[in-house]
């Protein structure tokens, strides 16, 4: 069953992906400029993550758009898992063999980290969507509240750490913890409620939209970038909590 693709969802996907993109760019040049090493072998990296992002936004939408994820009935394997997971494993594998890349990703401002995720109220489409028949309100509503949540959030404790308060490196975990949590709570009922072979819930109106373009680039670009950005702040907060430690103990 093809599901119809309402136009303001259209409209809202392709004004949101360049905001969305431009944010992931300032990040990787905003480390670049604060990493140490020469400016050729920063920039160059830099350049090289640049480019790394927006294949990975061309060969999403590029699928997406074939249907490629589209499930085929309740024995179809959720592909669109794969959308998800991959782009994970490169990135994890890159920051793990790569010095510059860890170099470059630790040196991007925790704050600006945080906030970048405010861009996760987008997430209201959900609730939009749910509002107008067209998703399943056990994928529509805890996605949608708790994206919503997140970035509102993102903004407070971007703010806390900016200011450098005693509760920004608590407020920092807690928002990052959730919001993985969110997007795992998401991608959990976005399956369970999808054609496929864990579609448990929603079987009068299953949640076709979830895999279709363009609403499909939420689990194949948008949700493993929160992701990635999700576990850097986790990281530089171990370094910074680490570090803090050491001079303490000294």
């Amino acid at each position: 069953m093809t599901p119809q693709v309402p136009v303001y969802l259209m409209t809202f996907e392709m004004a949101l992906r360049p905001f969305v993109v431009a944010i992931g760019l300032g990040l990787i040049w905003m480390g670049a400029a604060r990493m140490e090493g020469s400016a050729r072998s920063r920039y160059g990296t830099a350049g090289a993550l640049s480019v790394a992002l927006i294949v990975w936004l061309a060969g999403a939408q590029f699928l997406g758009s074939s249907n490629a994820y589209r499930a085929t009935g309740e024995d179809a394997v959720p592909t669109v898992l794969l959308g998800l997971l991959i782009p994970l494993m490169v990135a994890a594998a890159g920051m793990w063999s790569s010095q510059r890349i860890a170099s470059l990703v630790l040196a991007i401002p925790l704050p600006w980290l945080v906030a970048a995720q405010a861009y996760r109220v987008g997430g209201g489409i959900f609730l939009v969507l749910w509002a107008d028949g067209r998703l399943p309100w056990q994928f529509a509503l805890p996605a949608g509240i708790g994206d919503v949540t997140t970035g509102c959030f993102a903004v407070i404790v971007a703010t806390l750490l900016a200011q450098r308060s005693h509760r920004a490196v608590s407020a920092a975990y807690s928002w990052s913890l959730f919001g993985i949590a969110d997007l795992v709570v998401a991608v959990a009922m976005g399956g369970m409620t999808s054609p496929g072979r864990v579609h448990v819930l929603a079987h009068d109106a299953p949640n076709l939209l979830i895999s279709s373009y363009p609403l499909v680039m939420v689990p194949t670009f948008a949700v493993p970038l929160a992701l990635m950005l999700h576990g850097i702040v986790l990281w530089q907060l171990r370094r910074k909590i680490g570090s803090t430690s050491r001079l303490a103990t000294a």
